[in-house]
């Protein structure tokens, strides 16, 4: 079968169109990081990345669940055999297994910024409160002391930068 035979199949150019989207936004945003965020800013930046990775990641949920369930030629014919449903079930928890061990610590996508740039996020990645920011209310936070201001700020959802300790063993992603 041909790859213009199989991409003549609706529920196919959903699945690859889907993934193919997916893959390219995050390479073309992610190999020209350093321009956008020059020209653009930071925060254009990362709601852009945002806003395109949850269109593309809709429209695979979207062909996955309305277009390629239970179709050719993603669909078996007759009843699966116990050996193919013992060896996927295998693979698939040593492949789970395995990719436990890779994803980054998350964090919180928002922290708030002071206008020297500092962050109100401590090393524990917890936001530090004080007298004034108790009293906050919502997302926008009270004036600073000295008439200095500050605002929140998005940034990526995973540290990447998690334990830079050398005398630990090896765990996390490292970029």
């Amino acid at each position: 079968m041909s790859a213009s035979q199989i991409l003549s199949k609706p529920a196919m150019r959903w699945a690859a169109g889907g993934w193919t989207f997916f893959i390219a936004e995050n390479f073309i945003l992610s190999e020209n990081r350093t321009y956008l965020i020059e020209n653009y800013g930071d925060d254009v930046y990362h709601y852009a990345y945002g806003t395109l990775s949850t269109a593309a990641m809709s429209s695979v949920f979207y062909g996955y669940f309305r277009k390629v369930k239970d179709a050719p030629p993603l669909l078996f014919k007759g009843p699966i055999p116990l050996g193919a449903k013992v060896a996927s079930f295998m693979c698939l928890s040593l492949g789970l297994g395995m990719a436990s061990q890779i994803p980054p610590k998350i964090q919180i996508p928002v922290e708030f910024v002071t206008n020297d740039n500092t962050s109100a996020a401590n090393e524990n990645n917890t936001i530090a409160t004080s007298a004034a920011a108790e009293t906050a209310v919502g997302p926008t936070a009270p004036p600073m002391e000295g008439g200095g201001g500050g605002g929140w700020k998005v940034r990526c959802p995973f540290d990447f930068t998690d334990n830079k300790d050398t005398n630990s063993p090896v765990h996390g992603l490292e970029r």
